[in-house]
């Protein structure tokens, strides 16, 4: 029988692999709590009318890549492809608005869209993301700015770059829209089949567009700036004051519109060097979404947040962290103490000590190989002659020195080898 293999773009993480993971999300949410963020968790499968409303009917996401079923109570169901849309539900379905001025929540899980898989790009991926409601800016916008700097330069990731633009408000994208459609109209022939519907329906989207023809037509659009109201640009004026204030090195990029159609003023995508990705790219991005607490029927509510794919950070990321290892491993020397060896293992799990053993009645060098294998520190012999004179066998195993050291003081003895070694 053929062996069954994992859906394409849907990627086992092994043991081996779980050390960086871990390091990521202990760095994230270590730090984020620095920040007054608190965790949420919201369900991976979501009413599909989520995500229409939030992200737009006209985007790829909606268009071509999310997973919708029909359950069967006949409800229309979306494994969720982005974050936001999920918290908004949250903090809106619980009335979190009635209850604080200001909401800070980080969430991390696994995300789904059916694009095809590329480089860091997965059917199945995972986000690390964080949200602020009920600020307008633009403090807030600098200070979540500086914390993803904070955290990807604490992985070790290199050269980070941080690029912001504004898209303004309400009042901004009408004009702004009117703009695109008369300087796409002409070209609209020369559009691929997608960005020819966009110019009619969403006209900001084709400026995304990653057909290279069509990226050549947008790059003499004309740019956002140049049309922001008074409120809006001041806005945005206030943004890189602060961003300079907080020593955050930014550049203002006007082409950037992020694919989602909840985002308003700021946006902001973030670039890193290192590690398998190589050249600069861009690893994670956000932005502003005021209209959206109230579109999903909320009070209106100013937002903004960033999500962050796991896997690309992964590829940035020059350190590796250690392997995953145990502080000690303890070996039965023969059939009869393996019952003796286990009651060992609790009193060292019990006191906060790592350890693991071979407990299949393999040979004392088999399990010394094991010991090794594991990266323990110590190993723990417990032998027949030592076991009726109430002692252990200590091993170093960097070392190779060995000590007896009595059963009851077996604890104490590995808590102050490992002190010695910290």
């Amino acid at each position: 029988m053929q062996p069954l293999r994992a859906v394409k773009g849907m990627n086992d993480l092994l043991p081996e692999e779980m050390p960086r993971w871990h390091r990521v999300e202990e760095t994230f949410l270590r730090l984020s709590r620095r920040y007054g963020y608190a965790e949420v968790r919201t369900p991976i499968v979501e009413p599909t009318q989520l995500f229409v409303r939030s992200i737009g009917e006209v985007t790829d996401i909606v268009e071509k890549e999310m997973y919708t079923f029909v359950d069967k109570g006949e409800q229309s169901l979306t494994l969720r492809p982005e974050g936001t849309a999920s918290t908004v539900r949250a903090y809106v379905q619980h009335t979190v608005y009635a209850r604080e001025a200001v909401t800070k929540w980080i969430y991390l899980g696994p995300m789904y869209r059916r694009e095809r898989p590329a480089k860091g790009r997965y059917r199945q991926f995972y986000q690390l993301g964080a949200e602020i409601y009920g600020d307008p800016g633009p403090f807030v916008d600098a200070e979540i700015i500086e914390m993803l700097v904070a955290f990807l330069r604490e992985l070790g990731v290199k050269d980070v770059e941080v690029l912001v633009n504004s898209l303004g408000g309400p009042e901004t994208r009408p004009r702004y829209r009117a703009a695109l459609v008369d300087y796409f109209d002409p070209h609209r022939g020369e559009l691929c089949a997608d960005c020819q519907r966009r110019l009619d329906v969403n006209p900001l989207r084709v400026l995304d567009c990653k057909v290279e023809r069509d990226a050549k037509i947008a790059a003499g659009a004309p740019e956002i700036l140049d049309f922001l109201g008074d409120e809006d640009r001041t806005h945005f004026e206030g943004l890189q004051a602060a961003l300079d204030a907080l020593e955050v090195p930014y550049a203002v990029d006007p082409r950037i519109v992020r694919g989602l159609d909840y985002y308003t003023r700021t946006l902001f995508e973030v670039k890193g060097r290192g590690g398998q990705l190589g050249a600069q790219d861009t690893i994670c991005g956000g932005g502003r979404y005021d209209l959206l607490v109230e579109e999903l029927g909320g009070p209106a509510t100013p937002a903004i947040g960033f999500a962050i794919g796991v896997e690309r950070l992964l590829m940035v990321m020059e350190d590796e962290a250690r392997p995953a290892a145990v502080d000690a491993f303890v070996v039965a020397a023969g059939e009869p103490l393996r019952t003796e060896a286990a009651v060992l293992l609790r009193d060292l799990r019990a006191a906060g000590i790592t350890a693991d053993a071979d407990l299949r009645g393999t040979s004392v060098k088999s399990q010394m190989r094991r010991a090794d294998r594991s990266g323990a520190r110590v190993a723990l012999i417990v032998g027949e002659a030592e076991h009726a004179r109430g002692v252990v066998q200590a091993r170093d195993l960097a070392g190779k020195e060995q000590h007896e050291v009595a059963r009851g003081e077996v604890v104490a003895h590995v808590r102050r080898r490992l002190e010695r070694q910290a």
